[in-house]
C-alpha cells in the first residue's frame, strides 16, 4: 500500500496494465454481477434527474424494476443502483452489435446531461472503500470480464493509473492525481530496479 494525501492505495494499482476493450468485453461490467453499481449519496439526485430524462428510452424490464424496487437501494455496504434480472444495470442500453452501454454516458456525449455516469462506474476496476477520513483504493480485477483489457494493455504497455486519469481527477482533483501518478511511477521504477539486481 502507498498513501497519497487522504487515500491509501493498493500497490496493484501502480503496477496493473489495463485498458478497456469494449468491442471484446461487450460492456460486461454493466451487466455481470450480483449487485448494482455503488452510488454516493450526492449522486442520488442527479441519478433521479437522469432517470426522468431517459426513462422512455430504456428497456421495459428496467422501467418495471424501478417501478417495483426504486432506482437506488440501500444494502449492507451502502447505496447501489437497481439491477434487472439480478445483474443488468437499469441504465443499460444495447448497441446493434450487442454491446452494453450506459444511457447516461450516451446522453452526456450528446450534450443532453452534464454528468457522465456514477463515479464507481467511471472508476471501475478501481473500487473505493471509505473508512472515516480515509479512502482505500483497490484494483478489482474480474478475469471473466476484464481479461481483454489486460491482454491489450500488456501488448501496448498501458497502465491502469494512466488509463483512469479522467475519473481519478474527477474524484480527487489534479494535484492529487499528479502526486498519485508520480508515486505509481516511482513504485514501478523501483520494482524494475529490484528485478534487475
Amino acid at each position: 500500500m502507498f498513501q497519497v494525501q487522504q487515500t491509501l492505495i493498493s500497490d496493484d494499482i501502480a503496477h496493473a496494465l489495463f485498458s478497456c476493450q469494449l468491442n471484446a468485453c461487450k460492456g460486461a461490467c454493466c451487466v455481470v454481477g450480483e449487485a448494482g453499481a455503488p452510488v454516493e449519496q450526492n449522486e442520488v439526485a442527479i441519478l433521479n434527474k437522469a432517470w426522468k430524462l431517459l426513462e422512455d428510452e430504456l428497456r421495459p424490464e428496467a422501467r418495471a424494476t424501478v417501478a417495483d424496487k426504486g432506482l437506488v437501494n440501500r444494502d449492507g455496504k451502502g447505496l447501489e443502483l437497481s439491477i434487472v434480472g439480478g445483474a443488468e444495470c437499469v441504465f443499460v442500453t444495447y448497441s446493434t452489435n450487442g454491446i452494453a452501454k450506459c444511457a447516461i454516458q450516451k446522453a452526456f456525449y450528446e450534450g443532453r446531461i452534464n454528468w457522465e455516469k456514477p463515479l464507481s462506474c467511471h472508476l471501475f476496476p478501481i473500487r473505493i472503500t471509505s473508512i472515516g477520513e480515509m479512502d482505500y483504493l483497490n484494483f478489482e480485477y474480474v478475469p471473466s470480464i476484464c481479461s481483454p483489457a489486460v491482454s491489450y494493455a500488456n501488448e501496448h504497455t498501458l497502465y491502469l493509473a494512466e488509463f483512469l486519469d479522467g475519473p481519478l481527477i474527477r474524484k480527487y482533483g489534479q494535484d492529487w492525481y499528479d502526486e498519485f501518478l508520480a508515486a505509481c511511477r516511482y513504485i514501478r521504477e523501483n520494482a524494475n530496479a529490484d528485478a534487475e539486481l
